[in-house]
């Protein structure tokens, strides 16, 4: 997709949504549908029996039972709470959420604030830099990585793989198989000697007798590392690429920290670093305003979209932080019904602590460039600039 169109994206959702808000792409054997409108959206998301994420459960038991095996690499990349159905997912996102409290996230507090101070520390006197490299790329895949209990020495060589996770590579495939080689490693360590970290708390997860294979745990810190960093990524930078267009709303959450955890929900339906859910199938014909979606055809939320919906939100267009603790309720910015994300948590501490962090020490932040210069990420999914440059 063009960058000028990524940036413009919501004004085609927009005529989208005026057209038609579940509006059908391609043949009568190949089609598409795209959800625009608020309130299909939630349908949707929230009807996890009839739009199901795995296609092969859209077929007649003896159907599913012809398909040949899928590839080693397609399952160790899907086979997680992101890429299942009932009954698995209900299994996984059991054990996964006895790992993966909530006590522990916010035991993360002190840390991630050590974290943004010492990025913070490296900024130059005065100038220019790019808020994505110094700042909002680095400090979630530094969270990440402690908490899953990786070696400082390898954040880098993460990067490439969250990188090539998102938006692919020329050697996709062998980037995938190192990954996954490199996490069989450390969670054989893990099963001999234990530690303090997410890993470690995954191995020895069960839920009523019953823990992840090692096929799951693979695939399960795929899933950490994509949701719980480049999505978190996207969500500070076009935070502070919002807040850099509306000075007084900047201004206002500066002198007044603790309105930031009201505004990163209006941050999140404003323009949510996840632009699009991951697909869902038709598991039956189903009618959705007044559209006959067919069974195993594919259905992609906007959520981009969905958020901006005029029926749902007062002047969708605009940034209200000061409002949006009251004037926007029920954003889809993390999903809705079961697989609502499980990091939600996280993400929203790393972002106001990221944010207020920025607001305190530079309350004079301007834009570099213009915001017509801006060049987005090459992702149908995840909606985040490539760069963000800003004088301090």
């Amino acid at each position: 997709m063009l960058q000028q169109s990524r940036a413009n994206s919501y004004d085609t959702y927009a005529k989208m949504r005026e057209d038609r808000p579940v509006l059908a792409v391609g043949g009568s054997h190949s089609r598409v549908w795209y959800v625009t409108g608020y309130d299909a959206a939630r349908q949707i998301l929230g009807n996890h029996k009839q739009f199901v994420k795995d296609y092969r459960n859209t077929l007649p038991e003896r159907e599913r039972k012809q398909l040949p095996p899928e590839p080693e690499l397609y399952e160790l990349l899907n086979y997680n709470m992101l890429g299942v159905d009932a009954p698995d997912h209900t299994r996984l996102r059991a054990i996964v959420s006895k790992a993966f409290t909530n006590r522990r996230i916010m035991a993360l507090e002190p840390r991630i604030q050590e974290i943004a101070d010492e990025l913070i520390a490296d900024f130059p006197a005065s100038g220019e830099i790019d808020l994505i490299d110094a700042y909002a790329f680095p400090l979630p895949i530094i969270v990440i990585c402690e908490l899953l209990g990786i070696p400082a020495s390898d954040r880098d060589q993460f990067r490439v793989w969250s990188n090539s996770f998102v938006e692919g590579s020329a050697n996709y495939a062998s980037e995938m198989m190192a990954f996954f080689w490199y996490i069989a490693r450390m969670v054989s360590e893990r099963r001999d000697a234990p530690q303090n970290d997410l890993i470690s708390a995954l191995i020895q997860a069960e839920e009523n007798g019953a823990k992840l294979s090692e096929q799951e745990i693979y695939s399960m810190i795929a899933l950490l590392i994509v949701a719980g960093h480049e999505t978190t990524v996207g969500l500070i930078s076009n935070a502070m690429l919002a807040l850099l267009q509306h000075p007084a709303q900047m201004e206002r959450l500066r002198q007044s920290p603790d309105l930031t955890v009201a505004a990163i929900e209006e941050f999140l339906r404003y323009d949510n670093p996840v632009e699009q859910a991951s697909p869902r199938y038709a598991a039956e014909d189903v009618e959705i305003d007044g559209q006959l979606i067919q069974r195993g055809e594919m259905v992609m939320v906007v959520v981009g979209a969905a958020n901006r919906d005029p029926h749902q939100f007062d002047d969708p267009n605009t940034l209200q932080t000061e409002q949006s603790d009251h004037k926007h309720p029920g954003h889809l910015g993390f999903g809705y019904g079961v697989h609502y994300c499980l990091g939600a948590p996280l993400a929203r501490l790393e972002g106001r602590i990221a944010i207020n962090t920025l607001l305190q020490q530079y309350p004079n932040m301007e834009l570099a460039l213009p915001v017509s210069e801006l060049q987005y990420r090459n992702s149908p999914i995840v909606r985040g600039l490539l760069h963000l440059p800003v004088q301090i």
